[in-house]
């Protein structure tokens, strides 16, 4: 299992990087300098990056070095994959070879002898690279290799670069990855990286704009235990979050913010899922909440602009006025998503992924921890989970009793309850009978999308003050729009104690 923590480095800072006085204390010897070039192969169908693999074939001096990575997760820039290395007799991959190697997962040996992949495999793209490495020994013990790796990847006449720091844990704690990232981010330009080479590789291969990452399923492996858990799903928001970097930064696609927005929003729901048995510190949860006030600006001025005031003009096509209206929030949400791009674009961000790692991998290591909370991440997660969603459900019940005649903030409070426990059950769906959670789920669903609009009321009718504020002419046009959206809630919140009433009735899911 290769354990790696990647960071992107700006090319300028290289040297900075080489002289940097840590790398003086901890090298157990003189920095080691490679050039690389590696090819990288597969089917023209893809098989292997369709399983979640990547197959190389790298010369080392006058060695042909092969590598299988394959499965595995990441999280905060930690790649964690399944490795296994051998000879080859030149530039093209022996499969059987791989197939004999000791300790070769059975599931990948069977997916290496199938025919459609030894015979198809072609040369997708190559890397060529400097790569200059130093091994250390921290203070503690943990031993580990800093790599810098500069060069490019190379598809027919398209090219990358790659400009990156890797820290490869060679033994002991995988939290010192990140506690020497985060002191060697204070003094130069790094940022977090979930891409790894081969995906740059084949981005090159097949060009396009960034996508859109949603939350994907939550699967936990037997009988699993609440560290394996907090671990998972915090894993599963982060890369949710940092699936999205792109798209907020480079692309203009408005969904890429609402769903960084989700996964910070489920990020904040994870930690207060497990709160009491891995407290998050303080001050990294206010770092938290300032990615989320960026994003969430953003969001509810691309909502406006991109869809509340299309649907208002697509609805009453004779209204004048809405043309001006949606080109004043344009201009604001256009500011909005330049500011969150600079935000995850920041040293700020990458210092808050870097603490959020370092945190995770600390908040779990039994042995500096009391007796009573290794005995609460030691305890089974279905247990766990059974006992959070029953009192995090009646929690709902208190919040929402009254709910028809219930003041705008008070209602605002039942959505953010109900929004919470919806995405504590996404979390821990697989440990429950798929029908009744799908009611259940579907019962909160139904009612969010309630609050949901007459919550989106309320904020647009903020927003079109600070635009009339701006410029009064627009107050008539913004009168018009408040009118209709108010219109719009009312009609909502006619279905809310039916809705209401089936939550009541269903409950939360019970255990297997």
């Amino acid at each position: 299992m290769e354990i790696e923590l990647k960071l992107r480095i700006e090319p300028d800072a290289a040297a900075a990087l080489r002289r940097h006085p840590l790398l003086v204390r901890h090298a157990i010897g003189p920095p080691r300098v490679q050039r690389l070039a590696a090819t990288y192969f597969d089917t023209a169908d893809l098989i292997l990056r369709r399983h979640g693999a990547a197959l190389r074939v790298r010369r080392v001096a006058r060695r042909w070095i092969q590598t299988l990575k394959a499965g595995g997760d990441v999280a905060a820039g930690l790649h964690s994959r399944q490795e296994w290395e051998t000879r080859t007799s030149g530039p093209a991959p022996d499969l059987a070879a791989l197939r004999e190697l000791d300790g070769i997962d059975p599931e990948w040996a069977g997916i290496l002898a199938v025919p459609d992949l030894s015979q198809g495999l072609v040369p997708i793209f190559t890397t060529r690279f400097r790569r200059t490495s130093w091994q250390l020994r921290l203070d503690d013990g943990t031993e580990l290799e800093l790599a810098l790796d500069q060069g490019t990847a190379e598809h027919e006449t398209a090219r990358a670069p790659i400009s990156e720091v890797e820290l490869e844990l060679k033994s002991g704690d995988p939290a010192r990855l990140f506690g020497l990232a985060l002191e060697l981010q204070a003094a130069l330009p790094l940022r977090v990286s979930n891409v790894s080479k081969a995906e740059r590789g084949f981005a090159l291969r097949a060009p396009g704009p960034p996508a859109v990452v949603k939350a994907v399923p939550l699967r936990f492996p037997a009988q699993p235990r609440v560290e394996q858990g907090l671990r998972a799903i915090v894993g599963n928001c982060l890369a949710q979050i940092q699936g999205n970097e792109d798209g907020v930064t480079l692309g203009g696609d408005i969904e890429s913010v609402h769903q960084m927005r989700v996964g910070v929003r489920r990020l904040r729901v994870a930690l207060r899922l497990f709160e009491r048995v891995a407290p998050c510190p303080a001050a990294l949860q206010t770092e938290i909440k300032w990615l989320a006030a960026e994003l969430g600006a953003a969001r509810d001025w691309e909502v406006l602009a991109g869809i509340t005031l299309a649907e208002v003009g697509d609805a009453c096509p004779a209204a004048t006025g809405i043309e001006p209206l949606r080109a004043a929030a344009l201009a604001l949400a256009t500011a909005k998503r330049k500011r969150a791009a600079e935000a995850v674009d920041s040293a700020r961000y990458a210092r808050l992924l870097l603490t959020l790692g370092h945190w995770l991998l600390g908040a779990v290591a039994h042995e500096a921890l009391p007796p009573a909370q290794q005995a609460a991440l030691a305890a089974p997660l279905g247990r766990f989970a059974a006992r959070v969603l029953k009192n995090w459900h009646g929690r709902l019940l208190r919040q929402g009793a009254g709910l028809s005649g219930a003041t705008p903030e008070a209602r605002h409070q039942v959505r953010i309850v109900a929004k919470r426990v919806r995405y504590a059950t996404d979390f821990f769906a697989s440990l429950y009978p798929p029908r009744r959670l799908r009611r259940y789920v579907k019962a909160l669903t139904a009612m969010q999308d309630i609050l949901g609009r007459m919550n989106d009321a309320a904020v647009a009718a903020g927003l079109l003050r600070q635009l009339v504020q701006a410029d009064p002419a627009l107050a008539e046009s913004a009168g018009f729009v408040n009118g209709f959206l108010s219109a719009d809630a009312r009609r909502a919140a006619s279905k809310l104690d039916r809705r209401w009433r089936q939550i009541e009735r269903i409950g939360p899911p019970r255990r297997k």
